[in-house]
């Protein structure tokens, strides 16, 4: 798999996403050494075996008690000076112990290098994110006909419900857990599950929700209205004027702001084109977060299509674009999709 960047100096990694990147296996208790063509998997003995039968050929799996005495041995043996972390993923004690044993090593601190290295997809990844994301719309298609049969359900269950529809029974692992909320809770942009809250005629639903594929994220966000019929892609009648107008302004900022994406512009522009329309719209104050995230491995990935991001936007990236309103205690709307930069223009997945 090719990278969108290269290092020159040897790095190390502990996150679980950069772990599989890099190896194509991962575990919650491994050090990764990546050391020009050479690779390092140290790990313990209960994820030793499947790690020799998981990774990648030009990998070595090193069997340790001790992950960062052994990664001290290697650095050692193979007469390495310097090395990039991320400090926001190793801890301040594995940090002094690195720099007890090894303290003419130079650790350079490098925030998300990682997910620096992999922000411009390969056409591969790209078409593994596509192939998630359709499979996430499959999920919500079936859960809106589930819907029909869960009047008087509560919140909490349905959110639970839903993860039945999104793994497909267990097939597939979700990308992050699922926001099912219902009229007002939907204010909260990441609402919690209400267990007083229940499901009736004419409710608002508001569901964002993703799963993986080959451990790649989808994620989507879908508002409908609980009638005869619950469909996540049908545009909804609305009785509340008030509400219609919001729903209209959220779409128009989405569709807007993907149809004028372009290669080349910054983050931040893009942001601006969403946060514009609902601004103009007067409910400027009720957009309360970022227009987008970037999503590969990890559903938050780069770049950040937010007010302050001075990314520039090249062929390849892959990320959110999802305007939201919030009227507390009465309504949200938020709607994503996923896009890729293709040929200097926005795809959606």
């Amino acid at each position: 798999m090719l990278r969108s960047k290269t290092l020159n100096s040897p790095y190390l990694i502990t996150q679980e996403s950069a772990q599989y990147y890099e190896c194509s296996y991962s575990c919650d208790h491994a050090l990764v050494l990546v050391c020009g063509n050479e690779k390092f998997f140290i790990t313990d003995g209960r994820y030793d075996i499947e790690a020799r039968e998981c990774v990648k050929s030009d990998v070595e799996v090193i069997k340790s008690q001790n992950l960062i005495e052994s990664l001290s041995d290697i650095v050692q043996k193979h007469k390495i000076n310097s090395l990039i972390f991320d400090p926001l993923s190793v801890s301040v004690a594995d940090c002094k112990k690195m720099n007890a044993l090894l303290p003419y090593v130079e650790f350079k601190e490098k925030e998300n290098f990682h997910q620096e290295l992999r922000k411009i997809k390969t056409q591969e990844e790209i078409e593994k994110i596509r192939i998630s994301q359709c499979l996430n719309k499959e999920a919500f298609s079936r859960f809106g006909i589930f819907l029909k049969e869960c009047l008087g359900k509560s919140e909490k269950e349905l959110h639970f419900l839903s993860k039945q529809f999104l793994t497909n029974a267990g097939q597939y692992d979700l990308s992050f857990d699922p926001i099912f909320a219902l009229n007002g809770n939907g204010a909260k942009a990441h609402a919690l599950p209400c267990s007083e809250s229940f499901l009736h005629c004419r409710d608002w639903i508001l569901f964002d929700a993703g799963v993986k594929y080959e451990r790649y994220c989808s994620d989507m966000t879908r508002c409908a209205l609980m009638g005869e019929e619950v469909d996540f892609f049908t545009y909804p009648k609305i009785e509340n004027l008030h509400f219609q107008r919001i729903y209209d302004v959220v779409q128009e900022a989405k569709e807007y702001t993907i149809e004028h994406i372009k290669e080349g512009m910054k983050a931040k522009e893009i942001d601006a084109l969403a946060r514009a329309i609902i601004e103009k719209r007067g409910y400027g104050q009720y957009f309360t977060h970022s227009t987008g995230h970037g999503i590969g491995l990890d559903i938050h990935e780069l770049p950040r299509i937010s007010p302050k991001s001075e990314e520039v936007i090249i062929e390849g990236m892959v990320f959110s674009i999802e305007p939201g309103i919030y009227l507390a205690n009465e309504i949200g709307v938020r709607l994503e999709d996923l896009v890729v930069i293709k040929n200097g223009r926005a795809e959606i997945l």
